[in-house]
């Protein structure tokens, strides 16, 4: 998955696979994937030392997954995580 931040062919190509589970790449930047299997939406956001990760189902929204994910991620990095 680290990889996949840096290399974007390789989530294009070969998708993102959580916990044995491989999920379609939606799109994403180098500190962003976005992915999607069925109804269950992944978000992830790399920082200087970790990558947080959010699966979700309905009722919640991508972008209520994405505002808490990349709000704990910022958070991460300015504390130098």
């Amino acid at each position: 998955m680290v990889a996949g931040f840096d290399n974007e062919s390789l989530l294009t190509s070969g998708g993102l696979t959580i916990a044995g589970t491989r999920y379609i790449y939606l799109s994403g930047s180098d500190r962003i994937i976005r992915a999607k299997l069925g109804k269950v939406g992944v978000h992830c956001m790399k920082t200087q030392q970790a990558v947080v990760i959010s699966l979700y189902e309905e009722p919640i929204q991508p972008q209520q997954a994405a505002s808490v994910v990349e709000k704990l991620g910022d958070y991460l990095i300015t504390c130098g995580y």
